[in-house]
């Protein structure tokens, strides 16, 4: 049984950085891609990053190109997305996601098969 923790969230002021972690058990990841999305109130969850277990390349969402980066620590099981120069608009619920498939990167909610609970992020101004 696959199973996704994340953790970091926390109220942060905006031109701040936070780094959020994805604790990840039950399996072997090494064909997963692992990802990041995030849901605002009222809106829809919305990619944000995403990164492939083996070989660790990455893709990001034009929001937060620049800003944010995810990366892996093969050792520990863990993801990790390190944000920096955060804005009000990046307050959301964060959740870690994990697709199965082995294919190319994707960024839509229903291509990925696990996810964690999630973990708030608040960015005042």
């Amino acid at each position: 049984q696959v199973q996704l923790v994340e953790s970091g969230g926390a109220l942060v002021q905006a031109g701040g950085s936070l780094r959020l972690s994805c604790a990840a058990s039950g399996r072997t990841f090494s064909r997963y891609v692992m990802a990041w999305f995030r849901q605002a109130p009222g809106k829809e969850r919305e990619f944000v990053a995403a990164i492939r277990w083996s070989g660790g390349n990455t893709y990001y969402a034009d929001s937060v190109k620049g800003r944010f980066t995810i990366s892996r620590d093969s050792a520990k099981n863990t993801v990790y997305l390190q944000m920096t120069s955060l804005k009000p608009e990046d307050t959301a619920v964060y959740y870690c996601a994990a697709d199965s498939s082995g294919s190319a990167f994707r960024s839509r909610v229903y291509d990925y098969d696990y996810w964690g609970q999630g973990t708030q992020v608040t960015v005042s101004s």
